[in-house]
């Protein structure tokens, strides 16, 4: 999607790399935080159409970020997508509990990600 601006809030920098680059392959324009707090900054600042968050980040989990990220003036209807390798019977339904509009599993299949990245947020836009 062109014009399209992500956040992909990520501790893994090989993981951040790889999403990076499939994103901006696909047209998308990719920002990048390595941990919750520099996330939420970077969400404040930015106000991306997307933010991808992985849940397993140290200090603050992607739970508690989701939950503050709605609870920021300007972000309550970002679309919010955890990118994560929790993959464990209730993960999804938990992420989507927290807020999240949609649960990808790590690792991430290259071909598909840009389409399922476009599928959640055309999905949440049809919403707000």
């Amino acid at each position: 999607m062109p014009d399209t601006h992500v956040l992909y809030i990520e501790d893994n920098a090989d993981n951040r790399l790889l999403v990076k680059r499939v994103l901006e392959a696909a047209g998308y324009q990719v920002s990048l935080a390595a941990e919750a707090e520099s996330g939420l900054a970077e969400a404040m600042r930015l106000k991306p159409q997307v933010i991808l968050i992985d849940i397993n980040l140290p200090e603050v989990d992607g739970y508690t970020l989701t939950a503050r990220l709605r609870a920021t003036a300007g972000l309550e209807t970002t679309c919010i997508i955890a990118l994560t390798a929790n993959v464990m019977k209730g993960d999804r339904e938990r992420t989507l509990l927290a807020g999240c509009n949609g649960y990808i599993q790590k690792p991430i299949d290259v071909d598909a990600f840009p389409a399922q990245v476009a599928h959640y947020l055309a999905q949440h836009t049809h919403k707000i």
